[in-house]
């Protein structure tokens, strides 16, 4: 074999080996990521079965991904505080509605009141009031969403995701952390809302994803040998080529 060849086969070996190295870690991400959808799936079955508790015996605190999902459920009045959460999507583009409730303990708890369908054609109607007198709302805890601060602080009574932390900076008081995304209420609410939905239960794409980066790896490491094996196979027949020539000289 020439040293040129030699030089040409170590770089392309180590350049299949990075290759192959950030391929099999992209997939073993893939395959972690699929670990913990499976995980919040389980969580979410095993929270949303649950028998609903009072609000105060699990938002008592900073609320975290583990915390979401459990069935709560709070009496009290709303205070006439109300946000247009915009940008929201259930089964289709459209908006939800969310409001302060003063519990029956004094303290403020961000309600999620459901979501509003976006009819095509026309202008986004303004959220419903919550109903007056004393309501007793059933939902799911959820974590504040973060994001940047233009979109967790409410402009004129919009806001893009929902925060309890911003939303009470906003409007001068003091909120429970995080929310509770309203599946009923008695009185029932209005109308036009619509309960916020489970999260969807699919493991997605990622072990799909997984195996397509170990794939590239299988492809990568076969290209390369079959690219050796080619310039072995080339290099043998100059090779026969040239003593073929070398003898026809000699007997000439």
């Amino acid at each position: 074999m020439t040293k040129r060849m030699l030089i040409r086969w170590s770089i392309l070996v180590a350049l299949i080996a990075v290759l192959a190295f950030v391929f099999i870690q992209l997939g073993e991400w893939q395959l972690r990521r699929l670990d913990e959808r499976r995980h919040t799936n389980a969580q979410v079955v095993e929270h949303s079965k649950q028998d609903a508790v009072d609000y105060s015996a699990v938002m008592t605190r900073e609320m975290t991904d583990d915390d979401q999902w459990q069935v709560v459920k709070a009496s009290g009045e709303y205070t006439g505080d109300t946000l247009h959460v915009r940008y929201r999507n259930q089964g289709g583009a459209g908006s939800e509605v969310v409001s302060v409730l003063r519990a029956d303990d004094g303290r403020l708890v961000l309600v999620d009141r459901g979501f509003v369908p976006r009819i095509q054609g026309r202008p986004e109607a303004d959220p419903p009031e919550a109903p007056t007198g004393r309501v007793e709302v059933v939902g799911y805890v959820k974590r504040n969403e973060r994001g940047p601060a233009e979109a967790i602080t409410p402009h004129e009574n919009i806001v893009r995701l929902i925060n309890s932390d911003s939303v009470g900076a906003a409007l001068g008081l003091e909120l429970v952390n995080g929310y509770i995304a309203a599946t009923g209420s008695t009185p029932a609410d209005h109308p036009s809302l619509q309960p916020i939905a489970l999260p969807p239960l699919d493991e997605g794409p990622h072990l799909s994803y997984a195996w397509q980066w170990f794939s590239f790896t299988a492809i990568a490491v076969i290209g390369v040998v079959v690219l050796i094996r080619a310039d072995i196979r080339d290099y043998k027949k100059a090779k026969r080529r040239a003593q073929r020539r070398a003898d026809e000289a000699k007997a000439t």
